[in-house]
């Protein structure tokens, strides 16, 4: 595994620790990151939303992803793009959310 490859994959694990304190599954298994991109610098965009515009967590939740992905070495800054659209719903958890949650 290269090092870019191995740096999106730690990245990855730590999205999976940051979770919606409503719901106890995290952000990644919830379907909530749409786009994860790293370029060779160690710049990372994390495009994401909520479950929905009047989520709780709309103020608190981007900074964290932010702040937590920045820990990460080999990340040199990290831009999130909090979007609404499409609207996020229950298709875009996976499977394990889904049997976590109790939808299967």
């Amino acid at each position: 595994m290269d090092e870019k490859a191995e740096l999106k994959r730690r990245i990855i694990n730590t999205l999976k620790t940051i979770y919606d304190p409503e719901i106890p599954v995290d952000i990644w298994e919830l379907g909530l990151v749409y786009e994860l991109d790293l370029d060779d610098e160690g710049n990372v965009y994390v495009k994401m939303t909520l479950t929905s515009p009047a989520c709780p967590v709309a103020e608190s939740l981007p900074p964290e992803v932010q702040g937590r992905l920045k820990m990460i070495e080999g990340v040199k800054d990290v831009y999130v793009d909090l979007v609404w659209s499409p609207p996020w719903n229950l298709d875009m958890m996976t499977e394990e959310a889904k049997l976590k949650l109790g939808y299967l």
